[in-house]
């Protein structure tokens, strides 16, 4: 089973590349961060206090989420659009250092993976927590000014603002206690800030390969 882990912070290319490289391998990506904020839409829906733990905890646990490379469905509604949305955006940090909500789908993200018999994986926590012993585990990143330009391209807004706004996601995803957002010794970092999409993936997809011969020839 390949499992490869693909770790980062906001804006550096993480979904584009892990879609890319999925499909290059045959593999199925699962977009972790969406689960977040699928969990988030749900609970600013119920007006719930994001800060009440045990009632998003309770959301995150009890909510029927249905995700695949393209759209995610919560308790039968499309959320595919509504969760990139500013609203869910500042608000989804929040959610995300909830560890009750975290070891709920921690546990949904590595069934995922059972199920689908591996997969291309992205988030924050992948290769540190929820598969440590991926067959290879990428760290991606990029220069600030960089990712806020490519989330202003994405939806809209201001670059200096966007640019505040993912320095306070980055600080809250890596002090938070519970998986922070961190590159592990094992992982193998990469910054997209000026590599095309396509040097990336083939970059990624030798790594792929290489792992793979290693393992055999060690057996």
């Amino acid at each position: 089973m390949i499992v490869i882990a693909i770790d980062g912070p906001a804006g550096a290319g993480k979904s584009t590349i892990a879609k890319a490289l999925a499909k290059k391998l045959s593999l199925r990506y699962l977009d972790t961060g969406a689960m977040y904020r699928a969990v988030t839409f749900a609970a600013l829906t119920r007006n719930l206090d994001l800060s009440n733990e045990s009632a998003i905890a309770k959301v995150a646990s009890e909510c029927v989420m249905l995700i695949d490379d393209d759209s995610i469905i919560i308790d039968g509604l499309d959320a595919t659009q509504e969760i990139r949305g500013q609203k869910v955006t500042r608000a989804v940090s929040i959610v995300a250092t909830n560890s009750l909500v975290r070891t709920e789908l921690r546990g949904r993200q590595q069934q995922w993976v059972s199920e689908h018999g591996g997969g291309v994986v992205e988030g924050r926590d992948i290769g540190s927590v929820v598969f440590p012993d991926a067959t290879l585990k990428v760290y991606l990143t990029a220069s600030p000014l960089v990712r806020a330009k490519r989330r202003v391209a994405q939806s809209g807004g201001d670059v200096e603002l966007i640019a505040a706004e993912i320095a306070e996601r980055d600080q809250r995803d890596s002090s938070r206690s519970d998986s922070p957002l961190m590159k592990t010794s094992d992982s193998v970092m990469v910054d997209t800030s000026n590599i095309d999409v396509n040097e990336v993936v083939e970059h990624i997809e030798r790594l792929v390969v290489a792992r793979q011969q290693n393992k055999r020839a060690s057996s």
